[in-house]
Order: structure tokens, then C-alpha cells, then sequence
């Protein structure tokens, strides 16, 4: 009944959309992705696994008169093998850590069909009042920053990560206010609520300013970020340390300062920082997560190559220990792509992932092909690989087959994806 419940609150979610007074346009679209993969494990249980994922992300838009907007997605998941395995066991996590902050509520939306899992979330809900030199925007949304292609270590609310590419960047519950002071100026003052969405105290808003300016080939922008203290949780200190609600480490809260540059010239360049402080715990590179690199186009276009690296501080905003899901552990990374345009319709790619510490990496093969307009074909395969792989010395690396710490890992993905765009 629970589950019938919410299934209708979407529903009427969307139909709502449509029906708002006053709006001159709506607009509903999306895409479905179709992903079939087949692994070979690694570790406990080896064989192979296999999985089916449909998942669609639907969009609806309405204009509002001149200066209003309304914005909301969705995603609609089923799955089975291995993405089903891997939804329930975030949801398991998830539920251990409503758990522990003692509020008794489930965040997990999945539900068990007689042969899938089944997912409803909602990804965005958002207004946006625009004028000619200032705009609001308020709700579930997407507060980005920096300019990285890869890493982008100072878009700490949404963070990315490149082995999850088909990921859209997560949405926080916020408000942000812009004023375009010049033509080519933004300044932006932000607010987000906890990461706990249970804290009824406060502790861990986060607010903050930035500013950013674009000339005819650079591009810069400074932000200033203020997370309050995460003391005053009403479940009490063990809340603190669940994975719903992150700790901060300090009674002083969290400072954040980031820098993010890019210029167009010969070729694109990027770099993009951000440093996390926390009073009480020192100064120093533990907080600093700095990526910097270059991407190049070449032959007519046909060609495309890619190199960012990236310097992770145990403690800053690419790390694992901010981030368990998108978080890495060692400090010192190179992500390289090259990709090749095989006409109009089809292209060929190939990037690697590696940490330096730990001489681990995965590379990654890919081909994507236009059927016709708004459906795509695309294949790729990932094989990691460390020293143990390489040499059978024990040393395992983090993105090997099975990193430390982990009792079952995957020695090849192959995954197979039709998307259609509506």
C-alpha cells in the first residue's frame, strides 16, 4: 500500500506539472536507457554476474509567464543481476543509516517485482525567477561549480566521478541568488540544507559566495563556502558518524575556498581547486583537492584527447572519506581519453583511469553509434588492473580487480547501452 502510495505521488507529481495555472509552455522530455552488462568476478565467488537496467529520467518544464520557470525530473528504474544486487545494497546502507540517527525512516525507494527491482526517485524540483539582472532559484537542484571536466574538485555539492559516467550530478535542497552586475559577470550568494536530511538543528547548512567573470578566451571564478557545526543533531552524537550525515570534525564547522580557471587558446586548458578547512585539525594539504589539465581537438575535428590529473587530499572534497560513493583514496591520479569521430553517425574512444600511488588502473574501451535521430547504440568494456593483476605480488591498487578492503571486485565489464532520447 506504502508503494502504491508513492507511485500515485508521482504521478501526480507530473500530471501537476502540466496543469499549472498561468504557464504559456510545457515541455515533457527525457531519456530511456536500456543497459544489459556481463562481468567477470573477481575475489569471493568467482564466475561471472550479469545485469539488466531500464532506467529513464523524465523531465518537465513550464514556463511561467516572462520570468518564471518550473523545473522537475524523475527516474524511473528496473533492474535485475547485478545493477538489482547493487541498488539493494545501498538501499541497505541507507536504511542502516536512517537507523542510527535514530528517525525510524527508510530513505530507500526500491521495491521487489517478481523478477526486478524496481526504483522511483525524484532528481529535481526546482523554480527559477529570471530578470535581466538578477535571478532566484529555489529547491531540489543541481548548485554547480567550476569549470573541470573530469574532476572539478570545487563543485563539492555535486561531486563526479569518471568510472560512474552515466551518473547525473545528485541535487541538493538549496537557493541560490544571482545578480549579473556586467554582461559577462556573475556573483552568486548560495545556501543548502544539511546533508542529513533528518538534523531538525541546523548543523551542516551550508552557505556561500561566488563570483566569476569570462573574457573573450579565459574564464575565472573564486567561491567561499561556510558549513555550520554538525553538534546539534537531535538523534545525538552517534548521528554524527552514520553515512547519512557525514561528520564535519570540527565544533567551528567547515571552511571552503576554491579557484577555477579555463582558457581557449591552442588548446583548452582548465584548472580547478578547492582547499577544506577545519579549525582545530591544522593547515594543510590533507584539505586541498587540485586538478589541472588540458583536452585538444585535431584533424579536422575527427580527433579529440583528453589529460587531467588530479591531487586528493585525505581530507578535501574528492576524497572518500567526504564522498563514500564517488570519493577516492590515494592522492595522486591521470585521467587520459581519446576518442575518434568514424564519420557522422559512430565514434571510437579510449580512456584510462589511474592512480600513481598504488600503480592501479582501468582502462576503457568504447564505441557509440547513431541509429537514427534520438536513439544510440554504445558499447564499452573495462578491464582493472594493478600489480597483482599484472604480477601476482599481492599488491593490490585501488582501482584494480579487487581493491583493498574488498572481498568480491570485477576482473572485466562489458556493458552494452541503447539510449532513447524523447
Amino acid at each position: 500500500m506504502i508503494k502504491t502510495k508513492r507511485f500515485l505521488a508521482v504521478t501526480l507529481f507530473l500530471a501537476a506539472g502540466l496543469a499549472l495555472p498561468g504557464a504559456k509552455a510545457q515541455d515533457i522530455s527525457g531519456v530511456l536507457d536500456s543497459r544489459l552488462s556481463l562481468a567477470a568476478l573477481s575475489g569471493k565467488g568467482d564466475g561471472f554476474s550479469w545485469g539488466f537496467e531500464e532506467a529513464a529520467n523524465v523531465r518537465l518544464q513550464a514556463k511561467l509567464r516572462d520570468s518564471a520557470a518550473f523545473y522537475s525530473a524523475v527516474n524511473l528504474i528496473a533492474a535485475a543481476g547485478s545493477f538489482a544486487r547493487n541498488a539493494a545494497g545501498m538501499g541497505a546502507s541507507m536504511l542502516a543509516a536512517a537507523e542510527a540517527d535514530g528517525g525510524g525512516l527508510a530513505p530507500s525507494a526500491f521495491v521487489s517485482g517478481a523478477n526486478y527491482l524496481g526504483a522511483l526517485e525524484l532528481e529535481r524540483l526546482y523554480f527559477r525567477i529570471s530578470g535581466d539582472y538578477a535571478g532566484f532559484d529555489a529547491g531540489l537542484m543541481r548548485i554547480a561549480f567550476g569549470y573541470g571536466q573530469v574532476w572539478s574538485p570545487s563543485d563539492f555539492l555535486n561531486p563526479r566521478n569518471p568510472l560512474l559516467p552515466d551518473a547525473r550530478p545528485r541535487a541538493v535542497l538549496g537557493a541560490a541568488f544571482m545578480a549579473y552586475p556586467l554582461d559577462d559577470a556573475k556573483v552568486q550568494v548560495f545556501g543548502a540544507a544539511p546533508e542529513n536530511p533528518l538534523n531538525a538543528g541546523g548543523g551542516g547548512a551550508i552557505f556561500g559566495l561566488s563570483a566569476e567573470n569570462h573574457w573573450e578566451r579565459v574564464s575565472a571564478q573564486l567561491l567561499c563556502a561556510y558549513e555550520t557545526p554538525q553538534e546539534n543533531y537531535a538523534a545525538g552524537p552517534a548521528a554524527q558518524d552514520s553515512p547519512a550525515g557525514g561528520n564535519n570534525g570540527s565544533e567551528y564547522g567547515v571552511h571552503r575556498w576554491g579557484l577555477s580557471l579555463k582558457a581557449d587558446l591552442a588548446l583548452g586548458l582548465v584548472a580547478d581547486a578547492l582547499f577544506t578547512w577545519k579549525p582545530g585539525a591544522g593547515i594543510g594539504a590533507a584539505g586541498l583537492s587540485a586538478g589541472a589539465g588540458f583536452d585538444y581537438s585535431f584533424a579536422d575535428g575527427n580527433c579529440y584527447a583528453l589529460l587531467e590529473y588530479l591531487f586528493n587530499g585525505s581530507e578535501s572534497s574528492t576524497s572518500k572519506a567526504s564522498d563514500p560513493l564517488t570519493g577516492f583514496s590515494n592522492r595522486n591520479y591521470l585521467y587520459a581519453l581519446f576518442r575518434y569521430s568514424i564519420g557522422d553517425y559512430s565514434s571510437a574512444s579510449l580512456g584510462c583511469i589511474a592512480s600513481l600511488d598504488d600503480l592501479s588502473f582501468t582502462p576503457v574501451a568504447g564505441f557509440e553509434r547513431e541509429l537514427f535521430q534520438g536513439f544510440t547504440l554504445s558499447l564499452s568494456a573495462q578491464l582493472p588492473l594493478d600489480r597483482d593483476a599484472l604480477a601476482r605480488d599481492g599488491k593490490r591498487g585501488e582501482l584494480g580487480p579487487l581493491p583493498p578492503g574488498v572481498s568480491q571486485g570485477n576482473r572485466f565489464i562489458f556493458t552494452a547501452k541503447a539510449r532513447l532520447r524523447f
